[in-house]
């Protein structure tokens, strides 16, 4: 299982959708961090916690985002997507607003 902490390994201020947005996009954290993580198939660990907060954007681009570019399932994700957060319930509307972006990503995908 491969690992990534968003505060520790991309930034504690993940914001923006796309690359003009700045350093700290979604598209970014997607593209270098989580599609590469993601690609041999195996299960990938996403924590959350320790940052100063998300952009709404951020989070549907990065993770609705590789829903979209993988062409995933609600049952691709379970086995390869895990995403942890800290008890802080700050952390868990992020957590939870997560799952409706992927949730509304695989939907989307059904449809093609």
């Amino acid at each position: 299982m491969k690992v990534i902490n968003i505060a520790k390994e991309f930034s504690a201020y993940p914001v923006g959708r796309f690359y003009t947005d700045g350093p700290d996009s979604g598209e970014r954290f997607r593209e270098e961090f989580l599609a590469p993580a993601m690609k041999d198939g195996g299960l990938v660990r996403v924590e959350l916690g320790g940052t100063e907060g998300y952009g709404s954007s951020f989070l549907e681009e990065a993770f609705g985002g590789v829903v979209r570019k993988f062409n995933l399932s609600e049952a691709d994700v379970a086995t390869r997507l895990e995403l942890v957060a800290d008890d802080d319930p700050v952390d868990q509307s992020y957590l939870t607003e997560t799952l409706e972006y992927i949730a509304n990503a695989c939907r989307d995908n059904k449809r093609k």
